[in-house]
């Protein structure tokens, strides 16, 4: 008689557990496009671009809620590759439209894109991570092994293709010849398909939560496929929203930094962290409940998805096109870069974290800043 009772309630329990997809979220990207479709028939002024602001976040809120959807029912770490992978090939596609229409005037446009991401991603965002993970909670744990592995595919990728161009003498830096190019253009693919196979198939367990069965959602029901589909497919609209309308957004932000006499290259950093708006405020999230893990997953994984489909598709560009590629960093750029990666890996090797990680990583992420208003 108990059993016939229990039944019926856990499954009434599991049916309103199950995730759904509000109105907002769906009601987000359309009026995003909307907007971006007033500013091609000719639609600009303040006002206007106070109104793609918010609908910028709005659609980078959206964009979180269906990447969570769709992270719940394909599970880690399957969740959070899809959203760094969505927010890098939108980049990506982007960086390659302005190569192709650009001429000379974007030759850097790729090297300075990425290693904006890096730093961002690796002082700003893990920073606030760590720090506001250990604000709430003292210690938090993730592991090891898979944010190892990430560390190391990501400062080989970065040194082949950021750093190593300053050095070679077949032709004079910071540029690769094209043999090279198209060496480590290969060379970058197949770092990141070895470490995506790695995070997905071989080791998956390096890259899952230790106390993920403890986390609330892991208790619900998993969306139905027609729910996820449907995310999947307002995840692509939202991001796909987000990165234009950052796009359409830069000359009044280039304007405004004009106007304030600070150097040019702050418009790519500014333009850069809000095309990472979606992973950043998923990561932070995820810290806030303490998966740090989680928030480790979506980082570094960002990043590397950043550098390793940036590098070989705008490589593949110059190849066909003749057009030459930048890559080289300057000095004080590489050094910020080897000691990012440094700190970073001293940081996170101990599987444990407090919130004085986090504020050395922001103290870094704030000397990069400072140093590229006053250079």
């Amino acid at each position: 008689m108990t059993n016939s009772n229990t039944e019926p309630a856990t499954a009434r329990d599991d049916t309103k557990s199950a995730v759904g997809i509000p109105a907002w979220s769906v009601i987000a990207p359309i009026a995003c496009w909307l907007l971006l479709a007033g500013v091609v028939i000719g639609a600009h002024g303040s006002i206007y671009a106070s109104l793609l602001g918010i609908s910028l976040i709005t659609g980078v809120l959206a964009a979180v809620h269906h990447a969570e959807i769709v992270a719940h029912r394909v599970g880690e770490p399957f969740g959070t590759l899809v959203l760094a992978l969505a927010v890098t090939l939108i980049e990506v596609a982007l960086i390659v439209s302005l190569m192709l229409t650009g001429g000379l005037a974007t030759t850097a446009l790729a090297r300075d894109t990425v290693f904006a991401t890096i730093m961002i991603i690796l002082n700003g965002l893990v920073g606030l991570c760590l720090l506001i993970g250990g604000r709430h909670f003292g210690e938090q744990s993730f592991g090891l092994h898979g944010v190892s592995a990430s560390l190391a595919t990501l400062a080989a990728i970065a040194a082949l293709t950021l750093v190593l161009p300053n050095y070679t003498t077949t032709v004079a830096g910071p540029f690769y010849s094209a043999s090279q190019l198209g060496f480590v253009a290969t060379v970058s693919l197949i770092l990141y398909g070895t470490f995506i196979f790695v995070q997905t198939v071989r080791h998956r367990d390096y890259f899952l939560p230790a106390d993920a069965a403890s986390d609330h959602d892991a208790l619900e029901t998993p969306p139905s496929n027609r729910v996820a589909i449907i995310s999947a497919a307002m995840l692509v609209a939202c991001l796909g929203a987000v990165v234009v309308i950052a796009e359409s957004l830069a000359p009044t932000v280039e304007a405004a930094v004009h106007a304030a006499n600070a150097p040019k290259a702050l418009v790519g950093i500014i333009i850069s962290s809000i095309v990472l708006m979606p992973e950043g405020y998923a990561a932070i999230r995820a810290a806030r409940r303490n998966l740090l893990q989680t928030s480790l997953n979506l980082t570094l994984g960002s990043a590397l998805a950043s550098i390793g489909f940036t590098i070989p598709a705008v490589a593949i560009i110059s190849l066909l096109t003749g057009q030459t590629l930048t890559l080289g960093l300057e000095t004080k750029e590489t050094v910020l870069l080897m000691l990012s990666l440094f700190v970073s890996t001293l940081s996170l090797n101990t599987g444990r974290t407090t919130v004085l990680q986090g504020t050395v990583h922001l103290v870094i992420f704030a000397v990069y800043l400072f140093t590229v208003i006053v250079p």
